[in-house]
């Protein structure tokens, strides 16, 4: 890794209409906490299920979670995005988050993005609906990539690929049961003849904030949260070139990003980075690769010559959390959130 020009990854703040189109749908549908999410968590991930995904890397993952049957074979949902309770600091039960985009099978409609979150000592887990609200109350699916995510505080940043970062609050988690008996029609998204539909999802999560990238040249491909460093970071996904760059913003002590301007920048100097996350200065690098095969955790400091480590195959996105470093994989049969030691 080497410095790079900080210039493309500055951000400005674009709240728009957000926060009051999240507030306005708040007042009709209650809020509910993480915690009370995975309480009613409909869903049982397989410890040490789905190894398909560990190919040949050789010593595997210390462990790791798999997802349930139907979320194993699903061809409308891919994960891609890994947070958890640790980056947040303030979650008040221990879970991994992911995000999950929609790769709609015509003539079914675009659903969108979603976001999961598993419960480990359970194994328990949930989907809940991340949405656009409308300044009328009512909402509909946000159609991105969602590549990577990061939980800080009660906030919760999401890769949009070609603009920026959108925020969620994850205080204002909506439970739809608050508002009516049922879950509406599953077929439906929004508000509909006074009535609140998810696509038979129980909670929806509206964004309230956004970070706009300046420049058209900046890729937001995955997010890693740094909490020795107090810095979120973004990068890019480049394919058949190692010129990807992934740049550090500081961060408040609210959650929010300090400022639009970048701590720091760097070239990652290998391509198919599918996640980055730092620690204090010592990056790890989450690289694919073609064909499903495995791909390679690349661990170093900027200016230094790297480490290679064994990978699995299908990673994704970084987090760090009871001192292991994690991931989550993509492909189907082969779907787990996995740890190895830092």
């Amino acid at each position: 890794m080497t410095a790079a020009d900080r210039t493309p990854f500055v951000l400005r703040r674009a709240t728009g209409g957000f926060a009051e189109g999240a507030a306005k749908l708040a007042g009709e549908i209650g809020a509910t906490a993480v915690e009370a999410v995975v309480a009613q968590a409909n869903r049982t991930a397989v410890r040490r299920g789905a190894a398909g995904f560990i190919g040949t890397m050789k010593p595997g993952p210390v462990d790791w979670y798999a997802f349930d049957a139907e979320d194993q074979d699903t061809a409308d949902w891919y994960p891609q995005g890994l947070t958890g309770s640790a980056d947040s600091g303030e979650a008040g039960v221990p879970v991994f988050a992911v995000t999950w985009y929609f790769k709609p099978q015509p003539p079914v409609p675009e659903r969108g993005i979603r976001l999961t979150f598993l419960q480990p000592r359970t194994l328990r887990y949930r989907h809940c609906l991340l949405v656009d609200a409308k300044p009328d109350g009512s909402y509909g699916p946000i159609d991105i990539h969602a590549g990577g995510c990061g939980w800080v505080g009660d906030l919760l940043y999401v890769a949009d690929t070609g603009r920026g970062l959108r925020v969620f609050d994850l205080n204002n988690i909506l439970d739809l049961r608050t508002a009516q008996p049922d879950l509406g029609d599953p077929a439906r998204v929004g508000r509909h003849g006074g009535r609140f539909h998810a696509f038979g999802y129980r909670y929806v999560i509206p964004q309230t904030d956004f970070w706009l990238a300046g420049g058209k040249d900046a890729v937001f491909s995955f997010v890693g949260v740094d909490r020795d460093s107090g810095t979120l970071a973004s990068g890019e996904y480049r394919e058949g070139h190692g010129n990807g760059r992934v740049a550090r913003w500081d961060l408040g002590g609210d959650g929010t990003l300090a400022s639009g301007e970048p701590r720091d920048a760097f070239h990652l100097g290998v391509e198919m980075v599918q996640g980055a996350v730092s620690v204090g200065e010592r990056w790890y690098l989450s690289q694919g690769a073609r064909n499903q095969r495995n791909g390679r955790l690349v661990v170093g400091r900027p200016g230094e010559p790297p480490a290679v480590r064994p990978w699995v195959i299908g990673p994704e996105d970084l987090t760090v959390q009871d001192g292991r470093l994690w991931s989550v994989t993509e492909f189907r049969n082969r779907r787990a959130i996995f740890g190895v030691p830092l």
